[in-house]
């Protein structure tokens, strides 16, 4: 897992990932969550298999496209004494992270979407699998079901990827409280009429074992929020939520720890190993999108179970602001 403010970003996308362009409010969009996939369908029946950019390719059965980001980091820092007795820091550059991303569409009755992303870390200078899996259309429950790797959904800010932020990276705690990933299932839904959004999942380490962002054993976690808004796209946007998760540390032992949202900086979170046997955690977040500004804030409490350590509570957040000069709105992305 990776934390907060000192990065150079170079990101290679095909896909339209969060775009900060205006896009019109009634486009028709294929949407996978991490990467916000997006494409307006064809006005005509194209050919049963044809390569409709230099990435997409269209056929009967399904579609595909295909991307790849980087990403590169260079941390420097300003030290007094005391910051100096607490940790020695040195600047660095490193590559942080590349991947290769493939989506698409499978053709059924009942509309299907996939993902698959391949990365490669480059603070622990392996490759693993990131967000894959299946997007299934449940209008019936008011929305969406993905199965396989994904964000488990607490934070407005963390069902997003690195490469999608608002300027600002993750704060330091949510990066240390909220695992970056797991594999499970989970119901993605939408009332427009009634302004409600909601996610809400199960999942277990059975493929995870042993990865960095695999905290716990089994978890639920989930997140509801109230999103009054003229546009997806365009006016003013109002988004107040909240979010918990409940999981099983693994092995009864829990860490919490997190980087500056720089790869080769240290931990700034570290709060060692300590027995639990289950940690809950509760949020709030809220947000407000007049135009080209983005004002938020969140906040978490994580409560461990841990009566050896006297059942600590940790707490962090964040507030901002955010202000895209060329003018633009930044669209929301319901699913």
């Amino acid at each position: 897992m990776r934390s907060s403010f000192a990065w150079v970003l170079l990101a290679l996308t095909w896909s339209r990932v969060g775009s900060v362009r205006a896009q019109q409010a009634d486009s028709v969009r294929d949407t996978i969550p991490e990467t916000g996939v997006s494409a307006v369908e064809p006005e005509a029946e194209p050919p049963r298999r044809s390569l409709v950019k230099w990435n997409e390719y269209e056929g009967p059965l399904f579609t595909l496209r295909v991307g790849a980001g980087f990403l590169l980091d260079y941390a420097s820092y300003a030290q007094d004494d005391a910051s100096r007795e607490q940790m020695d820091l040195e600047s660095g550059l490193k590559i942080r992270d590349s991947r290769l991303v493939i989506s698409g569409r499978i053709k059924t009755k009942r509309r299907i979407t996939y993902q698959a992303g391949i990365m490669y870390d480059g603070n622990l200078e392996e490759w693993f699998i990131r967000q894959t899996g299946l997007m299934i259309a449940v209008p019936e429950a008011w929305g969406n079901f993905w199965i396989g790797r994904t964000k488990e959904g607490p934070s407005l800010n963390r069902v997003m990827t690195g490469y999608d932020g608002w300027t600002a990276e993750r704060f330091t705690f949510s990066d240390a409280a909220i695992p970056l990933l797991a594999d499970g299932i989970k119901w993605l839904g939408y009332l427009p009429d009634r302004h409600l959004i909601w996610n809400v999942g199960v999942f277990t380490d059975w493929l995870s074992e042993g990865q960095t962002f695999s905290y716990y054993d089994h978890q639920v976690a989930g997140r509801v929020a109230w999103v009054p808004m003229v546009s997806d796209s365009a006016g003013k946007l109002v988004h107040i939520g909240a979010s918990f998760q409940i999981g099983q540390p693994d092995k009864d032992s829990l860490r919490l720890k997190s980087k500056p949202e720089a790869s080769d900086a240290p931990n700034f979170i570290d709060t060692g190993k300590f027995p639990a046997t289950s940690a809950t955690l509760l949020g709030f977040e809220a947000y407000y999108r007049p135009g080209p500004w983005l004002f938020g804030t969140e906040y978490y409490w994580e409560r461990a179970n841990s009566p050896a350590t006297g059942d600590p509570v940790f707490h962090g957040g964040d507030i901002f602001a955010n202000w895209l000069v060329t003018g633009e709105t930044r669209s929301y992305n319901t699913v």
